[in-house]
């Protein structure tokens, strides 16, 4: 699987915010059911380059990325990662796990996002922990990912507070605690993750480790139907057809169902 990553706002130091590396479920695993499985994806973020890092050649080796330019920021990043640059360490980490203008290499990418991650950079602590949770160039280890999630988690970091929400409630790594996970999950669609609020809506509406609230689900379908999120779309214009937790409306109800299959949504 693939993580999905973003850098943070501070350049070489403590960072807070962004989206990162999931900690998916294994096949066989056994989940409550409702909870999501926490998927992976180390797909690229584009973001926006720390003030801390002008000057120091960080601003265009990121401009470069996000243009597709790899050699360009490959060249700008290495000589920065190794005069200990957390920002370009954690990129050239994703460099390396994606195979962008290197060979792809799981073991350094885990070597650069582990500097970076020693840092303190949330990002890269949340990748790292993804590449413990999967075995990618590391041995498979449930608690060495808790701990790196943990970490990225407690810096506001909202893919990190998801990930370690599905580690609470499948109980991987940790003891399974269903309100860990509930408070998790809560403080990641808090801050706006499309997954982490169609999953407090899927919460809700089913009355699952929280008491059961339809118009509470609705806001929180609403929330990541807007971003895109397809399920969400798709449990929320059954709920308008419904008039459950919201006011009967079949023009929104056919609104988010055409959006839901228009986007691939199997029942839709």
């Amino acid at each position: 699987m693939a993580l999905l990553s973003t850098t943070s706002t501070v350049c070489g130091g403590t960072s807070n915010g962004g989206q990162t590396l999931g900690g998916g479920i294994r096949q066989g695993d056994k989940v409550k059911q409702g909870w999501l499985p926490v998927l992976v994806s180390l797909g690229l973020l584009l973001v926006v380059a720390s003030p801390g890092c002008d000057g120091n050649g960080y601003e265009a080796g990121l401009a470069a990325f996000n243009e597709g330019n790899y050699t360009t920021a490959l060249n700008t990043f290495r000589p920065l990662a190794e005069q200990g640059e957390a920002q370009a360490q954690f990129k050239l980490g994703v460099m390396y796990h994606q195979g962008l203008e290197v060979e792809q290499d799981d073991e350094e990418a885990v070597r650069w996002y582990r500097q970076a991650a020693d840092q303190g950079l949330a990002s890269a602590q949340s990748n790292l922990g993804g590449m413990y949770r999967h075995g990618l160039g590391v041995s498979q280890n449930d608690e060495e990912a808790m701990k790196w999630f943990r970490l990225a988690a407690e810096q506001g970091h909202a893919r990190a507070q998801f990930n370690l929400a599905g580690m609470f409630a499948e109980g991987l790594g940790v003891p399974q605690d269903f309100q860990e996970a509930f408070r998790w999950a809560r403080l990641a669609a808090e801050q706006g993750l499309a997954i982490a609020q169609g999953q407090l809506g899927a919460l809700y509406y089913k009355g699952q480790d929280v008491a059961q609230d339809y118009q509470e689900a609705a806001k929180w379908f609403h929330l990541a139907a807007t971003q895109g999120n397809a399920k969400a779309q798709f449990t929320l214009g059954g709920m308008y057809y419904k008039g459950k937790g919201l006011p009967q409306d079949p023009v929104l109800a056919h609104l988010w169902l055409t959006r839901a299959a228009e986007q691939g949504f199997p029942k839709a």
